[in-house]
């Protein structure tokens, strides 16, 4: 590894990896998960598939999750990438619905889990759980719409411009000169699933802005050189 590359890696090491912000009040989510069991999975294992019937819900300790969607013939569809603090497989929980998407370990994670019927106690004794929960799922069916109108009518370059500005508002730190580091190790699989793109799409693409100094990356890290420019691209 270069001097460039162990630079990267220890700026990233240096910061905190709780980025995601909790979706719940912090005294709410300690309550609710007061009981909570651990369980840990590996990067690349999956933690339910989409069409598994609900057990309960879990909250994210560390880690990092993608919920996806099968599009079949090998590809997948990245709905969401869920950091420290989330939830995972809420719905399903308030509804008792079968899983809607399926959610697999980008890094090895640990969480913590809980049943339904407890969930279902801590609802009756703290009712505004379900209104937090309300406004959560209303911020990501909005996400899930703009993901969807990037599809539609963005360029290649303009989802993928999308893809990595989401990355570094949800995960990124600014290491000096307007640079933003993602402090989260993405695969070119992973970015191009975010995007809804081909993978050899996005590596052309990626290529194109490593040499036109808009992004680089140093030991698995991405790093935004030029924001306005991507923001340009998104639009």
């Amino acid at each position: 590894m270069g001097a460039s590359g162990r630079m990267a890696v220890a700026m990233v090491e240096a910061l905190t990896t709780n980025v995601h912000p909790a979706i719940l009040p912090a005294e709410l989510a300690d309550a609710l998960f007061a009981k909570a069991r651990i369980a840990t999975i590996e990067a690349g294992q999956t933690l339910f598939l989409a069409g598994d019937p609900c057990t309960g819900c879990y909250r994210l300790v560390e880690g990092l999750l993608k919920v996806t969607l099968d599009l079949g013939q090998g590809r997948e569809r990245i709905l969401a990438v869920l950091g420290p603090g989330a939830l995972v497989g809420e719905l399903s929980v308030i509804d008792g619905t079968p899983r809607s998407a399926s959610v697999a370990a980008i890094r090895a994670s640990k969480l913590q889990f809980i049943s339904r019927a407890v969930f279902e106690d801590f609802g009756r004794a703290h009712p505004e759980i379900f209104r937090t929960i309300a406004g959560v799922l209303a911020r990501r069916l909005r996400d899930i719409n703009g993901a969807l109108v990037a599809t539609s009518f963005l360029s290649v370059k303009g989802r993928a411009a999308r893809s990595l500005l989401i990355l570094a508002d949800a995960f990124g730190k600014d290491v000096g000169r307007g640079r933003i580091l993602i402090r989260q190790k993405m695969n070119q699989g992973d970015l191009a699933a975010l995007a809804g793109i081909a993978r050899e799409n996005l590596s052309r693409v990626l290529r194109d802005w490593m040499d036109a100094a808009l992004v680089s990356r140093f030991a698995g890290y991405y790093c935004v050189e030029d924001k306005a420019a991507l923001e340009r691209e998104a639009r």
